[in-house]
């Protein structure tokens, strides 16, 4: 028996789990992205990731403004899929279209549910300081990352990791995952197990406002931030009017009585900032230049006064 599979997804975290799914040979008849969007100074329309993927391989696109239209269900009941895969599409399905699938509609989630329901949770799981994380499929149903698990594994956050790092290795998991979750439901291996729902936590989407750094949190939950908030928005401090972006930076475990924000007394070359207990030391920074420099580098071209205060 041949699998069919609607794929939907749009980012590349979800371009491991689509070439998966092909590689393992099951029916791909159609992919389901978002619009594609506007992107860069000339504000060009840029494919979605997973567009540009299904396209290398052949398989038919779509693109809806809104998924839950006429339009678009008549041309997914006219395919009568096994399964669909939903992986970061970007929009919420309705219960119509959720009832199309023969089998099961069928998510990729990248964390250990009920823990981090939501749009972000790499990032919120970095930036809570979880040592733990991983990949969980689920049966979608009308909530939001309700449904029943499926299949669920374990990953650990490196103490290095940021959103990018993190979310690249979670997506080759989630490949995998959803490889075998298809193949144990097919298999009847699989029984789908229901969520606590009073020990669910959420992971709302990250704004840019969210990004501004609080120097008067603690250093280790600023190195948190600083990886969590890495690739977007990025953490942001300001010197007087002028912004920076903290790219890299390392918890430092010092005492000091320095007001949050101010810069201490380092070595050449190191730029160590006062946070609510302990000190962050900056490793990699970008100006308004817009280069992303080493501390070192910056600090040749923009010395910063021991005592100037970050806010």
């Amino acid at each position: 028996m041949t699998v069919s599979i609607v794929f939907m997804g749009t980012p590349d975290f979800a371009v491991p789990p689509l070439l998966a799914l092909h590689k393992a040979g099951f029916s791909i008849p159609l992919v389901v992205s978002q619009p594609d969007r506007p992107k860069g100074r000339g504000r060009k329309l840029d494919e979605t990731p997973v567009k540009k993927a299904a396209m290398e391989l052949g398989i038919p696109v779509i693109q809806p403004q809104k998924i839950n239209t006429d339009d678009t269900f008549s041309i997914i009941e006219a395919i009568r899929p096994d399964f669909f895969v939903v992986v970061a599409f970007g929009q919420i399905i309705g219960e119509r279209l959720l009832s199309i699938p023969k089998f099961a509609p069928i998510n990729i989630h990248a964390s250990l549910l009920p823990d981090y329901r939501g749009a972000a949770p790499i990032q919120r799981a970095i930036l809570g300081g979880e040592s733990l994380t991983g990949v969980t499929t689920m049966r979608m149903d009308r909530g939001m990352d309700t449904g029943d698990m499926l299949l669920v594994q374990t990953m650990a956050i490196l103490d290095d990791d940021t959103t990018e790092t993190l979310g690249s290795r979670l997506a080759r998991l989630g490949a995998t995952l959803i490889v075998q979750t298809i193949e144990g439901y097919m298999a009847g291996r699989i029984s789908p197990s229901p969520q606590d729902h009073e020990k669910a936590t959420y992971a709302p989407m990250l704004s840019k406002q969210e990004g501004r750094i609080n120097w008067e949190h603690p250093a280790k939950q600023l190195d948190c931030f600083v990886r969590g908030m890495d690739p977007w928005p990025g953490a942001f401090t300001f010197l007087g009017d002028k912004r920076f972006r903290i790219i890299k930076a390392m918890a430092l475990d010092i005492d000091g009585n320095a007001p949050p924000g101010t810069v201490l007394d380092s070595a050449p070359g190191t730029l160590v900032i006062q946070a609510g207990k302990g000190a962050l030391s900056i490793r990699e920074i970008q100006g308004e230049s817009g280069k992303r420099l080493p501390i070192g580098d910056f600090l040749r071209g923009f010395p910063v006064p021991k005592a100037s205060c970050f806010e």
